[in-house]
């Protein structure tokens, strides 16, 4: 998944043995998944930087734990903090590519005003920037640049002209999309002429057995994937002419990998208008999502397939993102370009090796031995091996003999040649908290001789025990070598868990503020809470937002249009409530809005009300509230930031325009 994958890829080291075992979000205090990197973890551009190199990161960052990501920091764990002399991107799991959540360095920072194009087009124009910046101050100093963006991970987001070109591309549905990329990957030899395609899981539906209905939403979808990556590629191209044109493009090493860590299969069965309502539990219906079908890929969805699609495009593995334990969870391509160093342009090579593997081949590369120490600190060794024999020797003996794999308790080990993995318990679009929990001990288990079976189709388990007990024994050898016991749900261990807001229950605020991040900020979730705060209207009426959280998708105002209260809560679409007051005489006045749930848990129906000056002016209900997080957008006093909460109003003109001496937030 994003935060193990990427702590692997930047420390040379397996996720749990740097405390990543799972995303950012869901830490444990067990040893292996606090979301804590330690010190003795040291990254790529940790020592690359101490070797004289000027180091960037663009795009996703999500290798920060979530208590640390508030304008208290501590910035150690930001990626400035670890090894990069400067980063352009934003912190968390996804944002919205056309109103992201950005950071510069440690600040905050909003779009330029009016840039209305994807992020991915501006993240490519930063990183030129930078390089061209680097090249005229320091052109004898080498550079190292981890460029990460979102794309591919939800929301898929691209431009009209984008989403255009591939309308009706995927008209003929995953099962056949699946047989033709697997006839394409034998016949370029990307995968052995002996694969088998593996067949579709029992709980996902045939194509032919959707409605027409269904189909529409379906291709439209995928149709939206296969825009944001083309346009992805196309930005990324950029990057590379500016290399070129900088004549750096021979002798610089890029390893480009593309995927989320396989396919995702989050996104359910008909898949989703909101990648919010799976994480709040929330069934989205086909006659709401045919509704909105034409905002897919634009600022006014948060998209993401069915789960058949990931399914599809993993071909010819079996299942998807979340199953460490088969390929199909974890295989993503990786393409080499360098070109003064690598003569046999567009061969193939086959040998073993995961991503824990790219820390390592980077140094050797740049003939760079891993140091003992960074900033005093003694360094943990690597688990990780250079890949830079394979660039001579295609025909090579693979350096990895061995690499074990766990995340959302789906774990297995590969070991010469061999792979022993469990059988799934849970499908990745189930709610964490439905989720199922076996003890490891009883977990069924699989064996797969991948020298004859490169897809893991055939299982050997019942023909070969001896083996499979034998993986079985150095799997449990390693796993708690490598901190990844015990293994737990994703909802076990959670207690304790630092956090600024959790454990409050009111907030006084004397200044205006911009886009405070969601751990700092009044966590209303399951909570009846209230904004309380005196204003000063102007003789020309009040107008713009006093307190806001959340974005377009979810989240809630209170703000003033045209001199008269309003409070909207938004619940994800359809689920919205905008409660009207009355227009305010010009002066000062008192007043408050309050969300009442029906029941203290998560998801509770709700009363909402405005009060001015001590009098109920105005009521309504909504039947229901959010049940997880809002989103990555934070919480704002005195205008709206990154994306407008309320349809109401637009960014440029969400400035209160009153005085706000302070604004209390008080929760039950």
């Amino acid at each position: 998944m994003c935060s193990p994958t990427r702590a692997a890829l930047l420390t040379g080291r397996n996720p749990h043995r740097v405390s990543m075992g799972r995303v950012t979000a869901r830490p444990s205090y067990y040893d292996g998944y606090t979301s804590v990197i330690p010190k003795s973890a040291g990254t790529i551009a940790d020592v690359l930087r101490a070797h004289g190199y000027s180091t960037a990161m663009f795009g996703k960052g999500h290798i920060t734990p979530e208590w640390e990501m508030g304008p208290l920091g501590p910035y150690d764990r930001w990626p400035t903090g670890m090894g990069f002399d400067y980063f352009y991107g934003f912190l968390g799991f996804d944002t919205n590519m056309w109103s992201p959540d950005l950071v510069e360095n440690t600040s905050h920072v909003q779009p330029p005003r009016g840039d209305t194009r994807h992020f991915d087009e501006i993240m490519a124009d930063r990183a030129i920037d930078w390089i061209a910046q680097q090249k005229a101050v320091a052109p004898e100093k080498p550079f190292f640049v981890y460029y990460a963006t979102g794309t591919a991970h939800s929301p898929h987001h691209a431009p009209q002209k984008w989403l255009q070109k591939y309308r009706g591309k995927f008209d003929i549905g995953w099962d056949a999309v699946r047989s033709e990329t697997f006839e394409r990957q034998k016949a370029s030899g990307v995968i052995p002429e002996s694969a088998l395609l593996t067949p579709r899981p029992d709980n996902l539906p045939a194509w032919a057995s959707l409605s027409a209905q269904q189909k529409a939403l379906a291709t439209r979808l995928m149709e939206a994937y296969a825009a944001a990556l083309d346009h992805f590629d196309y930005q990324f191209g950029r990057v590379v002419q500016t290399l070129k044109d900088w004549k750096e493009f021979d002798n610089t090493l890029i390893l480009f990998i593309q995927g989320d860590n396989g396919g995702s299969a989050e996104g359910g069965f008909n898949g989703l208008l909101f990648e919010q309502s799976w994480a709040n539990g929330f069934d989205e219906k086909l006659e709401d999502q045919l509704e909105l079908i034409d905002k897919i890929g634009g600022p006014d969805a948060y998209n993401h397939f069915p789960a058949a699609w990931g399914w599809a495009i993993n071909s010819p593995f079996q299942y998807y993102k979340q199953v460490a334990s088969h390929f199909g969870g974890t295989r993503n391509g990786l393409v080499v370009s360098w070109p003064s160093r690598l003569s046999d342009r567009g061969s193939i090579r086959t040998q073993f090796h995961h991503v824990v593997d790219v820390h390592s081949t980077v140094l050797a590369a740049a003939g760079i031995e891993p140091p003992k120490t960074i900033n005093g600190v003694v360094q943990d060794s690597l688990d990780g091996v250079s890949m830079l024999y394979a660039f001579d020797s295609p025909e090579a003996t693979s350096s990895r003999k061995t690499q074990i794999f766990e995340s959302m308790q789906n774990f297995g080990i590969y070991h010469d040649g061999w792979m022993a993995c469990t059988t799934p318990e849970n499908d990745p679009w189930e709610s964490f908290a439905l989720r199922r929990t076996r003890a490891p001990d009883d977990r069924r288990w699989e064996l797969y001789d991948l020298r004859d079976d490169y897809s893991q189709s055939i299982d050997l388990a019942n023909q070969s025990p001896q083996k499979l007990q034998e993986l079985k024994e150095l799997f449990w050898m390693l796993a708690a070598e490598g901190k990844i016991l015990p293994i737990h749900s994703p909802t076990e261990g959670a207690e304790g868990r630092p956090s600024h807001g959790a454990s409050r229950n009111s907030f006084k605020f004397r200044r205006r503020l911009r886009n405070l991040h969601a751990d700092a900020a009044p966590h209303t979730v399951g909570r009846s809470f209230r904004i309380s705060c005196d204003v000063v209207v102007g003789a020309n009426g009040g107008h713009g937002v006093l307190a806001c959280h959340g974005s377009s998708i979810n989240g809630y105002a209170f703000y003033f249009l045209h001199g008269v209260p309003v409070f909207y809560y938004n619940a994800i679409f359809p689920s919205s409530c905008s409660v009207t007051g009355v227009k305010l005489s010009p002066g000062r006045h008192t007043l408050i809005g309050k969300v009442d749930l029906d029941e203290r848990k998560p998801g509770s129906a709700a009363s909402i009300s405005i009060e001015v000056d001590g009098f109920l002016v105005a009521t309504g209900r909504i039947d229901r509230t959010l049940k997880s997080f809002l989103n990555q957008n934070g919480f704002n006093i005195g205008g709206d930031s990154v994306s407008p909460v309320s349809p109401d109003y637009r960014l440029e003109e969400s400035e209160f325009d009153g005085e706000l001496p302070y604004l209390i937030v008080d929760l039950d």
